[in-house]
C-alpha cells in the first residue's frame, strides 16, 4: 500500500495525522488518568515522537493508528487503528487493534465505533486472518471494548516485555478475533 487510507463511520473520520493534532495528542498523553494503564504519561517531546512514528507507519503502509476525529465538530479525539507490534508477544507476528482517546471523549462509544471500522478494514480489505488486542489486566474499560467487538480472551495471561519488571501493569490479557468470526457476525 503506501497512499494513506482514511476510514469513515457515521460519526467519525479516521485519517492521517496533521500538525494541529500534536497539541491535543500531547495533552491526552500527559493526562495521568488517560495513561493509567501505561508505564507513565508522556512529555511533549515523547508524544510528538510517538505521533511522528505513527504518521510514518501510515505513510509507509497506508494504514496504522489513525488520528480519530469527530466528523461534525472536526475535534481531534485521539487515535484508533491497526498496528504491527515491535515487542515479542505470545501472538507474534500479529496485527493489533488499539485506541487511545482523550478522557472527555470516553463513554460516547467512539472507541467501539472506530475499532469496528478498523476491524472491517483489516479483515475485508487487508485480508488478515486474525487481529489481536491486549492490555493490562485491570484495564476494564478497554477490555469491555474488546468484548463488544466480539474479541475473545485467551485463558493465559502474559508479561508484556515493554513494561518494566515489577510493575503492576506488566501482566496483560490477550484478546483475539479471527476473520471467520468477524465475517460470520
Amino acid at each position: 500500500m503506501g497512499h494513506p487510507i482514511s476510514l469513515h463511520t457515521q460519526r467519525l473520520h479516521l485519517r492521517q495525522w496533521r500538525p494541529e493534532d500534536r497539541a491535543p495528542f500531547a495533552a491526552l498523553n500527559a493526562d495521568p488518568e488517560a495513561m493509567r494503564y501505561f508505564p507513565a504519561p508522556l512529555s511533549r517531546a515523547q508524544s510528538d515522537a510517538l505521533a511522528d512514528r505513527i504518521e510514518g507507519l501510515i505513510a509507509e503502509r497506508g494504514w496504522g493508528f489513525w488520528a480519530l476525529e469527530c466528523r461534525q465538530s472536526r475535534t481531534f479525539l485521539g487515535f484508533t487503528g491497526l498496528h504491527v507490534p515491535a515487542a515479542e508477544l505470545p501472538c507474534s507476528p500479529c496485527v493489533e487493534i488499539g485506541w487511545r482517546l482523550a478522557r472527555e471523549h470516553w463513554g460516547w462509544g467512539y472507541a467501539s465505533e472506530a475499532a469496528s471500522a478498523c476491524l472491517a478494514f483489516g479483515f475485508e480489505q487487508l485480508g488478515l486472518g486474525e487481529i489481536v488486542s491486549f492490555t493490562a489486566l485491570d484495564n476494564l474499560r478497554s477490555r469491555a471494548v474488546m468484548e463488544r467487538l466480539g474479541m475473545v480472551a485467551d485463558a493465559a495471561t502474559f508479561e508484556h516485555p515493554a513494561v518494566p519488571p515489577g510493575s503492576p501493569l506488566r501482566e496483560h490479557c490477550l484478546y483475539r478475533l479471527s476473520a471467520a468470526s468477524w465475517l460470520a457476525r
